[in-house]
Order: structure tokens, then C-alpha cells, then sequence
């Protein structure tokens, strides 16, 4: 069987993410590959210079993934991205990159429906969010109410550094977690303010635990 060219594999790649997500590839000094999304394009071409600052910058300089958001003084467009560093010989050969919208830039509210109408709610008073009956729902300190986002929608929207996903149906605000309990088969479960008990499932558990370090 013949092999994939690179740039066939990268465009089957591609066809794996949703059109929010543009793929880059780096050497160690400039960009080789650049397939842009249908919601966030960085106009990067094959050549130009990785700039420090960027998280392919990051990524090749540590050796590691590197995961955060972008303000618009490097490419004038904000954004959220990964960066997976790749290797040759045991040193570092460039990396891959996944490039998401930052939808979080100027807004600080989620705006959710409520049985009366819609109602914004302040990022810091949300609890979590939980998927349920084909909704999100989305309950606060004093409030609740649904969204037609998905889960996966709202990791994009939410930041990064006080909503955690910690399970297939919820995203926390670590900032209205009162304590963790350990629970069954390597998992953890929340006690929130207010009393509301979230599951840490197993797929999630480790990522959990290094993101809030223990």
C-alpha cells in the first residue's frame, strides 16, 4: 500500500477536527503546513517564522505540550491553542498545532434561557455546567437556566483557568468546589457550594488532578 504524502495525511487530519479548529505544522523555525477553520484563521503561509510568544514557540522552546490563550498582539486575532511538540532523534523536530476561536475575548457573561426570557449570568457566579435532556444546563450561585451550546461548545467560551471538564456531562468552576472526596475505580467526587455533589470520572480523573495540582 502506498503511503499518505504528508500533506494528504495532514488534510485527513484536519477532516478529524470540527470547522472551529485550524491545523498548523512547524519545523524548529518556521511553519510547513496550514489548513484554516471556518471560524479562526491566523493567515499563517508555509515559511513565515514561528514568532516568540506563539504556543509553537512555546511548544519547540520546553519540549512540551503547551495549552493557552493567545491575545491579538501576535497575529491580531485572539485565540486559544495547543501546540504537541514532535521528535527526531530524540531532539525536538517542530510540532502540531490545533487552533481554536477565542470566543471568551470582551465577555465576561453566559447568557442563559430562563422560563421567562434569557438572563446573562457573571462568569464567577456559575457553579457548573451540566449536559442533560439533550441541553446544557446551567446552574449558578442564585440562577438556573439552559443553553443551546454543547459541553464541548463551552470549553471553547468558558476560561480556561476556572472551568475544568471533569466529566463527559459537566464542566466545574474550581472556584465553587468546597472539597474532593476520593471515590471508586481511581475517580474523585466534588462537593460544591451549595451542596451539589459533581462526579470526576476515570477518563478525566488524571487530567484533573494535574490541572489542579494534587
Amino acid at each position: 500500500m502506498k503511503m499518505l504524502n504528508l500533506d494528504s495525511l495532514l488534510d485527513v487530519m484536519g477532516e478529524l477536527f470540527s470547522d472551529e479548529v485550524s491545523i498548523a505544522v512547524s519545523n524548529t523555525t518556521e511553519y510547513i503546513y496550514y489548513r484554516r477553520s471556518k471560524r479562526i484563521d491566523l493567515k499563517i503561509n508555509p515559511g513565515d517564522p514561528i514568532k516568540e510568544g506563539t504556543i509553537a514557540y512555546q511548544a519547540i522552546q520546553t519540549k512540551q505540550k503547551s495549552s493557552e490563550f493567545i491575545d491579538r498582539s501576535v497575529f491580531g486575532v485572539p485565540y486559544h491553542g495547543m501546540a504537541v511538540p514532535y521528535f527526531e532523534d530524540r531532539e525536538v523536530a517542530g510540532c502540531v498545532m490545533a487552533i481554536y476561536p477565542a470566543f471568551t475575548d470582551g465577555k465576561s457573561v453566559v447568557t442563559v434561557r430562563t422560563e421567562d426570557g434569557w438572563k446573562p449570568i457573571p462568569f464567577q457566579e456559575v457553579k457548573f455546567l451540566e449536559a442533560k435532556d439533550r441541553k446544557t444546563h446551567v446552574i449558578a450561585e442564585h440562577d438556573y437556566g439552559t443553553h443551546k451550546n454543547t459541553l464541548q461548545e463551552f470549553e471553547y467560551v468558558l476560561p480556561r483557568d476556572t472551568f475544568v471538564r471533569c466529566h463527559r456531562s459537566f464542566i466545574v468552576n474550581v472556584h465553587q468546589i468546597e472539597e474532593i472526596f476520593p471515590d471508586t475505580h481511581s475517580t474523585l467526587l466534588l462537593s460544591m457550594v451549595g451542596g451539589e455533589k459533581i462526579p470526576v470520572s476515570q477518563s478525566y480523573s488524571s487530567y484533573f488532578r494535574k490541572l489542579l495540582g494534587f
